[in-house]
């Protein structure tokens, strides 16, 4: 039984995600960082958008470190999809889970605009 954006708000999620869920949730099948702090994400739906990270790049938070470019190009889809990036790249993150941080697809799509 497929549920529709009613019953998402029923259980909390605000419009934009409860209507996101109703349509069906998207896979991220690519992702490329952009000077300016942000991402272009492919969608497994062939859709293709744009997502701002620098709402999240704050000093004294998980994300300050790719304040850096050079840090921030470092992102990669992990198995689930996700965007992440390795705090430090020579420590495998699918050993220490302590040294990832990544947002997840659903949030990458309802938080991005569609590229033309």
């Amino acid at each position: 039984m497929k549920k529709d954006a009613a019953y998402y708000l029923s259980k909390g999620f605000d419009l934009p995600m409860a209507e996101y869920f109703a349509a069906g949730r998207r896979r991220i099948t690519a992702v490329a960082p952009n000077r300016d702090f942000t991402l272009t994400l492919d969608f497994d739906n062939g859709e293709r958008r744009l997502y701002d990270c620098k709402p999240l790049l704050q000093p004294g938070t998980v994300f300050a470190p790719f304040m850096l470019f050079d840090n921030f190009r470092r992102v990669y889809l992990d198995k689930d999809h996700c965007v992440s990036w390795d705090i430090d790249p020579a420590v495998d993150s699918e050993t220490v889970w302590s040294n990832k941080v990544d947002i997840s697809p659903d949030s990458c799509y309802v938080d991005s605009i569609p590229l033309a």
